[in-house]
């Protein structure tokens, strides 16, 4: 599959919810009608600039913690910021926010960190909000299956780089 792109996931899932949530995300992008995309699913604090540089899309996935993003999904941003800053402009990503209250917090950060780095950001953010509820699960897997497909239909344009 040499004509295959790459597709990341970075999620913090500490609990049994953001798990099915990270699943799920993975579950559409590895839909059986999409050809060419690699998913890759790494944990924030094992995800290193290397693989950030090697994916043509990524999706960021993280609970509320406090009004703010995970620990985790903030030490990736603080250790890829400047090594991919320059190398990823134009990076198309999307991100989902599991939120106990509203999440605007979380995306304010999330905004702010892809702002500066000049991501692209490709699909609303998706925010988990309120009690657990399974619907959850289905909105996450959409976001999954379109970030894929759109790479996989050559909807989202690959940074050169």
């Amino acid at each position: 599959m040499t004509d295959s792109k790459r597709l990341l996931i970075v999620a913090h899932a500490p609990s049994p919810n953001t798990a099915t949530l990270r699943r799920a995300v993975e579950r559409g992008a590895r839909h059986a009608d999409i050809d060419a995309v690699e998913v890759t699913v790494i944990p924030p604090l094992e995800a290193l600039p290397e693989d950030v540089l090697a994916c043509d899309a990524i999706i960021l996935g993280t609970p509320e913690n406090l009004g703010y993003m995970s620990g985790a999904l903030k030490d990736f941003f603080d250790r890829c910021y400047y090594p991919c800053l320059d190398r990823t402009q134009g990076l198309a990503f999307a991100y989902y926010i599991r939120a106990g209250r509203d999440g605007t917090g979380t995306q304010r950060a999330i905004t702010t960190i892809t702002t500066g780095l000049r991501w692209r950001l490709v699909h609303d953010a998706v925010i988990c909000r309120g009690e657990y509820r399974e619907e959850f699960e289905a909105r996450c897997e959409e976001l999954g299956l379109y970030v894929a497909a759109s790479l996989d239909a050559g909807l989202i344009s690959v940074p050169s780089g």
